[in-house]
């Protein structure tokens, strides 16, 4: 029988990270993915909102010929979230 897909995606990310998918019972972790220094988390649904405006700003970028990058802050908090495409983490 074939994974799920939500476990195919855990999956895929692990070996990307060079780690492994945990279980869902058994680990020392409650992540999603067992590895040495990053704690991963995995959500896979139908649509993300920011993975539509990802969209529309990877457009933008194409033709410009460059990077599609989406930061994202939230007012009163410090820092932000940096959002790149798998494809496109090695080119930062």
């Amino acid at each position: 029988m074939a994974d799920k897909s939500w476990k195919a995606f855990e999956r895929r990310v692990a070996a990307y990270f060079c780690g492994v998918r945990c279980p869902v019972l058994g680990d020392d972790t409650k992540a999603d993915v067992n590895h040495e220094t990053l704690y991963i988390e995995c959500k896979q649904r139908q649509k993300h909102s920011v993975v539509t405006l990802w969209d529309s700003v990877k457009a933008r970028a194409k033709r410009e010929k460059k990077t599609p990058v989406v930061c994202l802050s939230e007012k009163g908090r410090p820092g932000f979230w940096i959002m790149v495409h798998s494809d496109d983490l090695t080119k930062l």
